[in-house]
C-alpha cells in the first residue's frame, strides 16, 4: 500500500515557476513509477510526468516537454516536478500517482488527493 500527499500548488503569474512535492508513505513505493497527472476545468484527466522506481527514464507529455522536470529523492521517498514557463492553459488540479511504469499513463495504482494550480494571464 502506498500513500500519497501533494503539495505546493498555488497560484502564480504566466511566465512563472512552481514546484510540486509527492511525498509517500509505505514500504512498496521504491517498487513503483511515480509522477503526475492534472485535470483542467472541464476536461478529462490528462498524463503529465512520470519517473521510473530507480529515478531515472523521466517521460512527459508534450504539452510540458522543456518546461517541467521531473525528479525523485528516494531517501525522502518524495517525487517532484518543477514547473517553468508556466501558461495560463497549465491550470488546473494536480495530482501525484504511483504505479507500473508500463501502463504508468493509463492506470496509476495509487493517488493523491490532488492540490490547485492556477496561472493567471
Amino acid at each position: 500500500q502506498v500513500h500519497l500527499v501533494e503539495s505546493g500548488g498555488g497560484l502564480v503569474q504566466a511566465g512563472g515557476s512552481l514546484r510540486l512535492s509527492c511525498a509517500a508513505s509505505g514500504r512498496a513505493f521504491g517498487f513503483y513509477a511515480v509522477g503526475w497527472f492534472r485535470q483542467a476545468p472541464g476536461k478529462e484527466r490528462e498524463f503529465v510526468s512520470r519517473i521510473s522506481r530507480s529515478g531515472g527514464n523521466p517521460y512527459y507529455a508534450d504539452s510540458v516537454k522543456g518546461r517541467f522536470t521531473i525528479s525523485r529523492d528516494s531517501a525522502k521517498n518524495t517525487v517532484y516536478l518543477q514547473m517553468n514557463s508556466l501558461k495560463p492553459e497549465d491550470t488546473g488540479i494536480y495530482y501525484c500517482a504511483a504505479g507500473s511504469e508500463v501502463v504508468f499513463t493509463t492506470t496509476p495504482d495509487y493517488w493523491g488527493q490532488g492540490l490547485q494550480v492556477t496561472v493567471s494571464s
